[in-house]
């Protein structure tokens, strides 16, 4: 909070200070990307930001149906999270698997645009790189492309990200043509979609059978044309995921498919193994779970013990 009547050097007010590190008083703050310099009472941003990637740039990283350097996309929920995977990432994505990861919810299924909003504010305030996706939860979009366009539009303006991702295929291509029509960058899903598991009986891969096959394609297509800048097929047999990815001139993003896709995405804390289960299509690159418990472990024993907190944690009187 920013008390605008006290002292600052060179009678520059801080009011003013506060508008050029967080933009105006009731924004949300940037202290995630920008301190203060006290030397020069100048916001330097920590570290220095590369120019954010845009949605066009994603987009034309596949020329001629072929992507020389797969984009690298993981999800994230929180400031913190974004700032350490910003750098490595090109695209950020705030699931709406937070309902799960986060909240401990047995679905994608209750999630809110409120949830939505206050993660992805969070993200971009996070990040300075990485373009960052929000997902559109469940019932906020399907009924219309009128409620479609006033949930993208709400979250697009109160949490600064570049673009939005439904679920659905060949049914949601008009709303992805209203959306794309109206300044709002779509990225389609396909394939298994987890909003959709009631319909679809449980979360096994798709495309067994030739009518999957067959449909999943003429997803993927449809919302190329209906003007998707990029599409994530999750939980598909491989070859369709191939297929898909040599049958649009836009990326296809995978998730459990193929390494033969444009880019990959994973739930970050399925890749950092933060949960017991394991997903079939996740590699499981660190035990962070376990790291969190032996950590906490050595905390509790040293504060039953009283070693916690010793003299160097405490305030000692001065000589």
């Amino acid at each position: 909070m920013c008390n605008e009547s006290a002292p600052t050097p060179r009678g520059i007010t801080l009011s003013f200070l506060c508008l050029l590190i967080n933009g105006p008083l009731n924004a949300p703050l940037m202290s995630t990307t920008f301190q203060l310099d006290t030397s020069t009472s100048r916001a330097n941003p920590t570290p220095r930001p590369r120019k954010r990637l845009t949605v066009p740039r994603i987009r034309d990283h596949k020329k001629d149906g072929q992507t020389k350097d797969p984009l690298v996309m993981l999800t994230a929920y929180t400031a913190r999270q974004a700032q350490l995977l910003d750098t490595h990432c090109d695209m950020l994505l705030v699931g709406d698997s937070l309902g799960q990861v986060i909240y401990g919810l047995d679905s994608t299924l209750p999630v809110t645009p409120e949830m939505m909003i206050a993660h992805g504010a969070a993200v971009v305030r996070g990040s300075y790189h990485s373009v960052v996706v929000v997902d559109m939860p469940f019932g906020s979009y399907e009924g219309s492309k009128e409620l479609a366009f006033e949930t993208a539009s709400q979250i697009m303006a109160k949490t600064g990200c570049a673009a939005v991702k439904l679920e659905g295929g060949q049914a949601m291509a008009e709303t992805v043509a209203f959306l794309s029509q109206r300044g709002i960058p779509v990225m389609g899903h396909v394939g298994l979609t987890p909003q959709a598991v009631n319909v679809l009986g449980g979360y096994a891969a798709r495309g067994r059978s030739q009518h999957e096959h067959d449909k999943i394609i003429a997803d993927g297509q449809a919302l190329e044309q209906a003007g998707a800048f990029s599409i994530v097929v999750e939980g598909v047999i491989e070859p369709i995921a191939i297929a898909l990815t040599k049958s649009l001139e836009i990326p296809v993003i995978g998730i459990g498919a193929s390494a033969q896709c444009d880019g990959q995405v994973l739930v970050t804390e399925d890749m950092l193994g933060m949960f017991e289960r394991v997903p079939r299509f996740v590699k499981r690159y660190e035990n962070i779970a376990e790291v969190i418990d032996k950590t906490v472990a050595t905390y509790a024993e040293e504060v039953r013990a009283r070693s916690f907190p010793s003299e160097e944690q405490t305030y000692q009187p001065k000589s």
